[in-house]
């Protein structure tokens, strides 16, 4: 379980408040407020801190963070504050909207100003929670949430699913947060999703293993093995020893909770290519599902192989190396039934 309370946090510079009239409604954050972050989806912990620093630079983008609500409102307004223009995945303005969701629906789509501000989203009819994405470029803070002509509350929390990736957990380069697979699959199977996708980063590194371990979690999945080959280039034996010992921990924290492996889709450049070490992907794949089977067999019962290679196609790779929408969706489809099966599902 998480060692430090959501809500209002005091380390570091900046401004790092969290109004408690949101909270109830915020979803994607257990962590508090901290370093100047309002939502940091890494621990916190100071200058001293052991995680790399390209893994805590996308930790402060709020990726993944959320309001979900239920009620009869014809509006929902949202009053926030945004530190500076969008940024984009790559320079666009990608990730500069708050975006309601009903189900698969996306029901309004409403562009951020920067400074403060309030924005109303249609409210939309149904029967599926409704879930806004925050303009999450932008570096956002919710300071109040409130209904247009009618009720909100806060939705009821399904069970809770801790997604540790890289860029491709993180959404990098879909047209809308909503669309980015673990968003889509948490909406399809009722999971209270927490991002833990750092793009450029998400090498097995033991500091984000043992921050797995310390957070409540009903369902796990661990999906790496990109920045591996190129950005931080590992050899088979040592990405196979780093995923072993990685999973040893977050198994400290959790004995019995299922884990979902997803080993690395597609990357055309990499499948064939030997890094420096010697490795290619295809490699990497291999010892991903080697240790995984291995661990299966030895008696691990609440873990979960998914081999992603296949699910992937090379068209659906936007820029030859992230999916596009449709390729997210395509891992959704995939992952999110094995993790419903896993016992994700409440």
């Amino acid at each position: 379980m998480s060692t430090e309370s959501p809500g209002t946090g005091s380390a570091g510079g900046g401004r790092v408040e969290r109004p408690e009239q949101p909270e109830p409604f915020l979803r994607g954050a257990p962590w508090s407020a901290g370093q100047g972050v309002p939502y940091p989806r890494a621990k916190p912990e100071g200058p001293m801190s052991r995680l790399p620093v390209d893994t805590w630079t996308m930790a402060r983008v709020p990726v993944g963070v959320r309001l979900e609500m239920v009620g009869d409102a014809n509006e929902v307004e949202i009053h926030y504050r945004t530190e500076h223009a969008t940024t984009g995945y790559l320079g666009g303005d990608e990730g500069g909207t708050f975006s309601l969701w009903r189900g698969d629906e996306l029901v309004s789509d409403v562009n951020a100003e920067v400074g403060e501000a309030t924005v109303r989203l249609p409210f939309g009819i149904g029967d599926d929670p409704a879930v806004v994405h925050l303009p999450e470029r932008m570096s956002p803070t919710v300071l109040e949430v409130r209904a247009a002509d009618g009720s909100i509350e806060p939705a009821p929390r399904g069970p809770r699913w801790l997604c540790y990736g890289d860029s491709i957990a993180e959404g990098w380069v879909v047209t809308n947060p909503g669309r980015a697979w673990p968003a889509v699959a948490g909406r399809a199977h009722d999971l209270d999703v927490v991002n833990l996708g750092y793009a450029g980063s998400c090498r097995g590194e033991i500091a984000s293993a043992e921050e797995l371990a310390e957070l409540e979690a009903d369902v796990i999945s661990l999906a790496q093995g990109t920045n591996c080959w190129t950005r931080t280039p590992h050899s088979a034996t040592l990405f196979r020893e780093q995923l072993s010992a990685f999973i040893d921990i977050v198994r400290q924290g959790h004995p019995e909770t299922p884990i979902v492996a997803v080993s690395p889709i597609i990357r055309p450049d990499a499948e064939d290519t030997p890094n420096r070490l010697g490795t290619t992907l295809v490699d990497l794949r291999r010892s991903f599902e080697d240790v995984v089977r291995e661990r299966i067999d030895g008696g691990d019962g609440a873990l979960t192989l998914v081999e992603a290679g296949p699910i992937v196609t090379e068209d659906q790779l936007a820029d030859g190396i992230h999916p596009g929408d449709e390729g997210h969706q395509a891992l959704a489809d995939s992952i999110g039934p094995a993790l419903a099966a896993a016992g994700g599902t409440a």
